[in-house]
């Protein structure tokens, strides 16, 4: 049924693919390459026009630019309700963290200001309506809550306009931004793909059905599904450094290492491009995101050369056009992978967080990835204090997590087991660490990889393996590394073990 089902995927997006090279309009070209987008709403014609740019790019994920062409709409037409619904819509990002308080500020407003103005339609009171439950009670009621409080309210939207795809689509969306990462039936993202496969052979160049169906099976047992889709998007869409580096995941999911390589070259230096135009100076967050899958891609394939010339270019950014959490998670990632991929335990043990110019409070999960590379590191090398002093920072960082952020704190918590575990086995406690290192692989199991990661920055099951080894229990080891490969397929030090 699963290769059925990505047949089915891979002819409707060939359909598309020649939809698209036989009806290439000027609308398509005049938007940029950002796919193609039909939302119709009542305000003036220049606004319309510039309504279905703007939505395009929120299909895309390019929020700050998205927010800068629905304000342009409200300039074009200051009685348009509807576009200070799509300023809201690009400060809330379903599928990555909770807005920072900047951008729920901005957004709650933006809210407000389209509620209070005279929508023409109640298919536009109905989208207003809905982002508003996202942003209403905020100093009461949490993300999570105030997410499904929209989920339902664009379920409303979508009962009642079932000709209207874009309701469709917004409302799978917002499905994605209710998921439980930690439930295994991915039954949430399974609604979500049922709604969006229908839609793609009637809008094959919609860059926002390809998108969501590939976050919809951005999981190991469901990846193959959105194959077709992840090599689609990036032809939707070229314009976009996101939808250039999406694909990636799935290619990630799979092991397909080339094609991540490709389609995060194409992003970085799409990225790199947009930034020198808007932001002089500065490097893209888009671009040091696709350089972390770069930099994972490199390491699996062996190419120790490219893997160093990443991590340099990481570390030489000296300023960022935004300051978000991509961008944290690479800067902390990328050498953390350099030094444990490698093996080299001194490298890892000698990690600091840096840049010191970069705001790590606000980005504690990001910042523990360096204290767990170097607890890691010092474990395996033998300097046992600086590993205690690292277990102790990820458990200074766990407990601040765990009221605010369940999901980090249990990843951070894997972190502070898996060194602990490490300086257990150090201190000649085989059996004991042995015990701890399988703790922290079955609290690994019981949850999933957020969307910003390519992957585990080692996965505990390999650390499991490696103990073993040190302890002469081939075997098992091999055991081990099996488990790793059946969730990370064709990562080189498990594939190594296995052969």
């Amino acid at each position: 049924m699963r290769h059925a089902a990505a047949l089915c995927f891979l002819l409707l997006f060939t359909t598309g693919a020649l939809y698209a090279q036989e009806h290439q309009h000027g609308d398509h070209h005049d938007r940029g390459d950002l796919g193609e987008v039909h939302f119709p709403v009542s305000c003036n014609e220049q606004a319309k026009t510039d309504f279905e740019n703007a939505v395009a790019l929120l299909h895309d994920f390019w929020y700050a630019e998205s927010e800068k062409a629905f304000q342009k709409v409200a300039t074009d037409d200051p009685t348009c309700a509807m576009a200070y619904w799509g300023v809201a819509m690009s400060n809330y990002h379903p599928v990555w963290v909770p807005p920072s308080p900047a951008e729920l500020g901005r957004g709650r407003s933006a809210a407000v200001k389209a509620t209070s103005m005279d929508a023409k339609t109640d298919r536009e009171r109905g989208y207003i309506n809905a982002i508003a439950q996202f942003y209403k009670d905020t100093d009461t009621l949490n993300h999570r809550t105030r997410a499904k409080n929209y989920a339902n309210a664009m379920a409303r939207v979508h009962n009642q306009n079932p000709e209207d795809m874009e309701a469709s689509i917004f409302y799978a969306l917002s499905l994605l931004g209710t998921m439980d990462i930690t439930d295994k039936s991915f039954a949430v993202q399974k609604e979500a793909a049922s709604i969006l496969t229908p839609l793609v052979s009637k809008a094959p160049n919609h860059p926002g059905i390809a998108h969501y169906i590939i976050h919809s099976f951005d999981y190991p047992g469901l990846a193959e599904l959105a194959l077709p889709a992840a090599r689609a998007y990036a032809r939707i869409a070229p314009a976009s450094p996101h939808a250039l580096h999406m694909p990636s995941h799935i290619f990630t999911r799979l092991g397909l290492w080339e094609e991540s390589v490709q389609s995060n070259l194409a992003s970085a230096a799409k990225a790199k491009e947009h930034v020198q135009q808007t932001i002089p100076g500065a490097d893209s967050f888009d671009e040091l995101h696709a350089m972390d899958y770069l930099e994972y891609a490199y390491l699996q394939l062996g190419n120790e050369q490219k893997a160093k010339e990443v991590r340099l270019q990481a570390a030489a950014i000296q300023k960022l056009d935004q300051n978000q959490f991509a961008a944290a998670y690479a800067l902390a990632a990328i050498p953390a992978r350099y030094a444990l991929e490698r093996q080299d335990w001194k490298g890892a043990a000698a990690l600091q967080v840096k840049p010191e110019w970069f705001p790590w409070n606000q980005f504690p999960y990001a910042e523990a990835i360096t204290h767990y590379a170097v607890g890691i590191g010092a474990a395996r090398s033998n300097d046992l204090e600086k590993a205690k002093q690292a277990a102790a920072r990820l458990g200074g960082i766990q407990t601040g997590l765990s009221t605010q952020d369940p999901y980090w704190a249990k990843q951070v918590e894997i972190q502070r087991q898996s060194v602990v575990a490490w300086i257990t086995f150090a201190e000649g406690k085989k059996e004991e660490a042995l015990a701890l290192m399988r703790k922290a692989a079955n609290l690994e199991d019981s949850t999933e990889k957020h969307a910003v990661s390519p992957g585990a920055i080692i996965p505990a099951h390999e650390l499991v393996g490696a103990m073993l080894l040190e302890m002469d229990q081939k075997e098992k080891a091999v055991e081990e590394f099996k488990k790793s490969l059946a969730t990370a397929p064709n990562r080189r030090n498990a594939l190594r073990q296995t052969l």
